[in-house]
């Protein structure tokens, strides 16, 4: 069965089985989805999303839906959040036999994630076993708005200007990494910074970076916030959706929380 989304996002496709289309929605301003994206949503019967749990809801899928027109399948896959390989590679394999049953019927789908599905994306994980269980399976990645470059335009500071050199860091386990990266680069985005925000703050004020980091949380999404001023922001619970921006050669702008 031809595609019937074929020439969309471009690439070669079987007329033997369904593609796979890894749609990345943003951060979560539903209006920040690409023109692409919409194409391919308007039409497509079955739609993939992550989960976390039976009972957890997808916020990439709550940003998709105001697009949503043709009421498509909404088929989970769980991805539990642990660290036991065993666990999760069950989880992966389980998610890639489930796409799998979609796509050998000759249905074209789509898997629905934040962001962008090549930047800390549950996808990379699902594509991978996917392309081990099915070297020729149709996939085809449509790029998404970063978190980090809405924050970025968000507080209207450049991410990289010039010459300047950027690395996107992830804190997820603490600033070792990060103090080991500082010197490689002119700026830094730092992901994933909510567990150890602390840690990351003390280590950025003791490398003289605190007063160039602005830091922003849930970009896009209902309790968006912005400050300068990490140390005050201590005291609260940082967000899953926290990361910070360091400009080490330019002062970063000054901005009070909202």
């Amino acid at each position: 069965m031809a595609s019937p989304i074929e020439g969309i996002a471009g690439g070669t496709m079987s007329s033997d089985t369904g593609t796979l289309y890894a749609i990345g929605v943003g951060p979560g301003d539903p209006d920040f989805l690409t023109l692409k994206a919409l194409k391919i949503l308007k039409k497509i019967r079955f739609i993939f999303t992550a989960a976390s749990g039976e009972k957890k809801k997808s916020l990439a899928l709550t940003i998709a839906l105001p697009h949503l027109k043709n009421k498509p399948e909404i088929i989970p896959l769980i991805f539990p959040m642990v660290r036991d390989k065993t666990i999760l590679e069950e989880a992966w394999e389980k998610a890639a036999l489930k796409v799998l049953s979609v796509l050998d019927k000759g249905e074209d789908a789509a898997f629905v994630t934040l962001g962008d599905p090549s930047t800390y994306s549950t996808f990379t994980y699902l594509h991978r076993v996917l392309t081990q269980k099915r070297p020729e399976v149709n996939v085809q990645i449509v790029p998404g708005i970063t978190s980090f470059q809405a924050a970025a335009a968000r507080v209207q500071i450049p991410l990289a200007e010039g010459e300047e050199s950027l690395m996107i860091v992830s804190g997820a386990k603490g600033s070792t990494e990060i103090e080991k990266a500082i010197d490689c680069c002119d700026n830094m985005v730092i992901m994933k910074a909510y567990k150890y925000y602390r840690d990351i703050v003390d280590t950025l004020e003791r490398l003289n970076l605190l007063d160039k980091t602005v830091a922003v949380r849930r970009i896009g999404l209902k309790g968006e916030s912005v400050t300068n001023r990490l140390k005050e922001w201590d005291g609260q619970s940082p967000s899953y959706f926290t990361l910070l921006l360091t400009k080490k050669g330019n002062q970063a702008k000054k901005l009070d929380s909202d």
